[in-house]
């Protein structure tokens, strides 16, 4: 029977770098290796979207100005009005990437993700500036938003960055279209060399069976 050809080990980023790491699969959830990817991204904006409409809600309770500067906290963080706001509207959205899941929900936690780590380094640099920290942050809120981000990069990069991707992982199928038809045409021969001899095999056997007497 012939074997899929082996391809070098896979470096954990593309080659094609941040275009091939955002590069587009489609994800059919009847199979196996999709639908536990598509599970794991589902999971990951769904939990983590949930926590930041609490967090938003929560604030929102406590009747806070748009911009207040104040102490107030919810759940050990600081918070006002903006970012109550900004909390709901970005867990909704990760709350219909649970609901879409697939190719849309891993970019949308990557995306997502990225913004929040980027929302921690932009929040440290303005701690101390009253007039820029609109979204009131302090250090909790900075290590909050570098936690968040993280992990939803891990929910988002799951299947797609790897020291060596699977082949019947869709993301490799989609970096490697040449080879994984390859591999395709070659399980496809494969079946039908094993259908055929299947075929011979009960072919003989119903020649080997002497005829009933009479």
């Amino acid at each position: 029977m012939p074997t899929p050809p082996e391809t070098e080990r896979e470096p954990r980023v593309p080659d094609a770098g941040v275009r091939g790491l955002l590069q587009q699969a489609n994800l059919d959830e009847h199979l196996p290796a999709d639908h536990r990817l598509s599970t794991v991204y589902r999971s990951g904006a769904g939990l983590m979207g949930l926590i930041l409409i609490v967090f938003g809600v929560l604030g929102f309770t406590q009747n806070l100005d748009f911009f207040d500067t104040g102490d107030e906290t919810v759940l050990g963080l600081q918070t006002n009005g903006a970012l109550s706001g900004l909390s709901v509207t970005v867990g909704a959205l990760l709350l219909f990437g649970m609901v879409k899941g697939g190719n849309f929900a891993s970019t949308l936690n990557i995306v997502i993700g990225g913004a929040f780590v980027l929302s921690g380094f932009v929040n440290l640099a303005v701690l101390e500036r009253d007039s820029l920290n609109i979204l009131n942050f302090e250090i909790q809120n900075v290590l909050f938003s570098f936690v968040t981000g993280v992990m939803l990069l891990m929910f988002g990069l799951y299947g797609r960055v790897s020291a060596r991707l699977p082949h019947d992982n869709p993301y490799w199928q989609a970096r490697h279209p040449d080879l994984a038809g390859e591999e395709q045409r070659m399980r496809e021969e494969a079946a039908a060399q094993q259908r055929e001899l299947m075929n011979r095999r009960r072919g003989g056997a119903s020649r080997e069976v002497p005829p009933p007497h009479n």
